[in-house]
């Protein structure tokens, strides 16, 4: 079940009470973000009877977040700039895991029904017990703070018996528009951190860099990055995505150049989940190198 509460900072104690991290959440002013780093098992040292036979360590419930999308706003605008953040807390650590967090100083520019960029989640996210989903999000109006609007205010209890096995879209309403937010419960499955380091890069170019995972019966995609790289800039990105542990990850990288006539070239790498280990690839484009890390481990 999806319990939605608004203004989390004025919802009382007892409605946290089917969490283990009850006395840890925001009600009580704890927005320390989460210290838990990725990969933590990816290579231990007490496999048995060795790391790629494991039997010590093994597959966990999940959660994955799809996409998060601007789906409404007030504001009589094309586009808005949105600060704050959307997180999750989970039985690992119980601190904020943050999806998005920018600051009033660094907002992100959003036209309605554009999708949200996630920098997030910081590791994967457990779900063997119920996850609480946070989001605190503004929409900045001008110089002052007390002229900014509320876009959305309050969390998403996230069962874990009720959560659906493929992903779903869950409409969250807040006093000046609404989020809609993409989510699933990936039973079974593993850690991928994905490093994505660009270089070399000798003309600007357009990128869009998509994962696909298997769940709920098909390959379901999330949108990693869409943007220019610029030829001074390159690219350096973490991602961490949630795996069926019994299926294969895609990349697909489309990218485009100014002036081009052959039009956007693709570029698609799969990889094999597992419990331990990485994987690397490299790329090499007419204008610039691409070079890929997959990281596997288990959640604690």
């Amino acid at each position: 079940m999806l319990r939605s509460w608004r203004n989390l900072d004025r919802v009382c104690r007892s409605a946290y009470g089917p969490f283990a991290m009850a006395r840890n959440i925001a009600v009580h002013g704890q927005t320390n973000r989460a210290q838990l780093e990725p990969m933590m098992l990816s290579d231990p040292t007490d496999c048995f009877p060795d790391r790629e036979r494991c039997a010590v360590h093994s597959a966990r419930n999940m959660m994955q977040i799809f996409s998060l999308k601007l789906a409404e706003v007030s504001v009589n605008t094309s586009s808005v700039q949105l600060y704050g953040y959307i997180a999750v807390r989970d039985c690992l650590d119980s601190l904020l895991n943050y999806i998005v967090n920018r600051s009033r100083d660094d907002p992100i520019t959003v036209q309605q029904g554009s999708l949200i960029e996630m920098t997030g989640p910081k590791r994967g996210i457990t779900m063997t017990s119920p996850v609480l989903v946070e989001f605190d999000m503004r929409i900045r109006k001008g110089e002052r703070e007390e002229d900014d609007l509320q876009l959305i205010d309050g969390a998403i209890d996230c069962e874990l018996t009720t959560t659906p096995l493929r992903p779903i879209t869950n409409h969250i309403n807040g006093d000046c528009g609404a989020v809609d937010i993409t989510l699933a419960l990936i039973p079974r499955a593993v850690e991928a951190t994905i490093d994505v380091i660009i270089s070399e890069v000798q003309t600007e170019f357009s990128l869009s860099l998509s994962s696909f995972v298997f769940v709920g019966g098909s390959h379901q995609g999330i949108e990693l990055f869409c943007g220019i790289i610029g030829e001074s800039c390159g690219l350096t990105r973490r991602y961490v995505i949630a795996v069926d542990k019994a299926s294969w990850m895609h990349l697909m990288f489309n990218i485009g150049q100014k002036g081009s006539k052959i039009g956007d070239l693709e570029h698609h790498c799969r990889f094999k989940a597992d419990i331990h280990g990485c994987t690397c690839r490299q790329i090499i484009l007419e204008h610039a190198s691409i070079s890929l890390k997959v990281t596997w481990s288990i959640v604690r």
